[in-house]
């Protein structure tokens, strides 16, 4: 036994020897490898100190809700209606409870937050805390506060809670997300499946993440950190310890992180939760057009050089573009001095605008750039589109660009919703053809046909002909439901 013992301690020395002639004399830790570790070492300790720094800020939200929830009413089904269940059960068993109410129960949900002012403001999603009857925040030595909803904004996702009777609380910094450059250090701090203060590194993949279909207004950071259920309103974090987003949904096929989570940008924050503790809601500018995104084969029809800008495709009467001289047929470039990418950007820096406020666009206008100043509005309160309804089809012509018109009856006007509209309906749209891959519908109204307005299909058939009859293009401006758009058609 004594033997097998001093050989496994010789063992475990000559093991340790390897180990420190490897280390110290292997060509892979030179003198240079040695610094470059040691950097990487003061990297791994600046994470740890921005870490150390912001957490007794970053707080895990409980709320309980209550849901109601309907059980079966057995008394009321033809089965247990029998006698013979009451010589059983006596008169009482059909008689009790005849028309049973709905039964309530409470539902326990939780998520991540972080404190904004030494008061207890706290920035979290609107869905952690949606229809909550009661909120509960732990700080991060444990300490349970109750906190309310100070005001919410479901458009966006973001809510604002108070910790009662808060003071002298500890505060994160909130950071500039406009500043924030794809490929940068983030840092993601919640509460993952309730696991208290869970840290995660990546980097910026991408940024001005929209139409992924998570909310109404969507400008999202798209990050690498891991962001899994309960990290939901905890902070997204630049190098220097400042909040450049919340941390709000992630891309999942199986529920768990899949390397892809989006955040709020904390720009976009800002407006809303000044708003939300003025007002506890929030009130959206309006600027009163339909848009929509210049491609190449727009871009062309209205003279410009490149695909750029957000097309103007209608401006609504009385409306503050109305009103400023806006067009239709104007390209928006710039508002306020910044470039716009698409139609989501504009959408959503002119919802952020307070209403009242001036605001400059330039636009694009028959080749030419101008400015406007326009008083951005107040959004009302039926924004949105209304749901397009399919017609029948008639004549059928123009068949290299897969569709039929018919023309505008009065009684087709009234059944579409277009009294007080003039063009002509869009009848059959073949499938698969070049209108239905551009999206066109039956039922839709054709207003203008290369930029002429067009009230029957005689005029189409003019203008047709001025152009020989066999156009292998053409731009349409369509109309569905309220609003309009340009829509461009190549035959094949």
């Amino acid at each position: 036994m004594q033997k097998t013992m001093r050989c496994k301690k010789q063992t475990t020395t000559v093991l340790l020897l390897v180990l420190f002639s490897v280390f110290t004399f292997s060509p892979a830790f030179s003198a240079a490898s040695k610094e470059e570790i040691a950097i990487l070492n003061k990297t791994s300790k600046a994470f740890s100190s921005v870490v150390k720094d912001v957490t007794p800020a970053v707080v895990h939200v409980e709320v309980e809700k209550t849901v109601g929830a309907r059980d079966y009413n057995f008394q009321n089904h033809e089965f247990f209606n029998n006698p013979f269940f009451e010589r059983f059960f006596g008169p009482e068993f059909r008689r009790q409870n005849p028309q049973q109410q709905p039964r309530q129960r409470k539902q326990r949900g939780q998520g991540s937050g972080f404190i904004i002012s030494k008061e207890g403001y706290i920035l979290t999603n609107y869905h952690v805390v949606a229809d909550a009857d009661e909120i509960q925040v732990t700080l991060s030595d444990n300490t349970k506060i109750d906190a309310e909803l100070i005001g919410s904004d479901p458009q966006s996702d973001v809510a604002l809670i108070k910790i009662t009777n808060g003071k002298d609380l500890p505060v994160i910094p909130l950071g500039d997300s406009d500043a924030l450059e794809v490929g940068e250090w983030v840092i993601a701090i919640g509460n993952p499946f309730g696991l208290d203060q869970t840290v995660t590194v990546g980097v910026v993949s991408a940024k001005g993440r929209s139409r992924v279909g998570i909310n109404e207004y969507e400008n999202f950071i798209q990050t690498d950190a891991a962001i899994n259920p309960g990290n939901s309103g905890g902070p997204l974090l630049n190098i220097y310890g400042e909040v450049v987003g919340i941390n709000s949904a992630l891309f999942s096929r199986t529920g768990g992180y899949m390397g892809i989570g989006f955040a709020i940008p904390i720009n976009m924050v800002k407006a809303i939760n000044d708003q939300l503790q003025q007002h506890g809601k929030v009130t959206r500018g309006w600027l009163g057009v339909a848009i929509q995104d210049v491609d190449e084969k727009l871009a062309r029809s209205f003279g410009l050089e490149k695909a750029r800008g957000i097309l103007v495709s209608e401006v609504q009467d009385g409306s503050p573009a109305a009103k400023s001289g806006v067009e239709q047929g104007d390209v928006i470039v710039e508002l306020n001095g910044v470039e716009l990418a698409n139609v989501n950007e504009l959408r959503n820096r002119i919802a952020l605008i307070v209403p009242k406020t001036e605001a400059t666009l330039t636009v694009v206008r028959n080749g030419k750039e101008k400015t406007i100043d326009v008083v951005i509005g107040e959004q009302p309160s039926d924004f949105g589109r209304i749901a397009q309804t399919p017609g029948s089809g008639a004549e059928k012509f123009l068949e290299r660009f897969g569709m039929s018109f018919q023309e505008l009856t009065p009684e087709l006007a009234e059944q579409l919703g277009y009294e007080d509209e003039k063009g002509i309906l869009i009848g059959d749209v073949e499938p698969g053809g070049v209108a239905a891959s551009a999206g066109l519908q039956p039922g839709q109204l054709i207003q203008e046909v290369n930029r002429q307005r067009v009230t029957s299909i005689d005029e189409l058939k003019t203008i047709l002909e001025e152009e020989g009859n066999t156009p292998n293009r053409m731009l349409l401006r369509v109309k569905s439901g309220r609003f309009s758009q340009y829509v461009v058609l190549v035959a094949e």
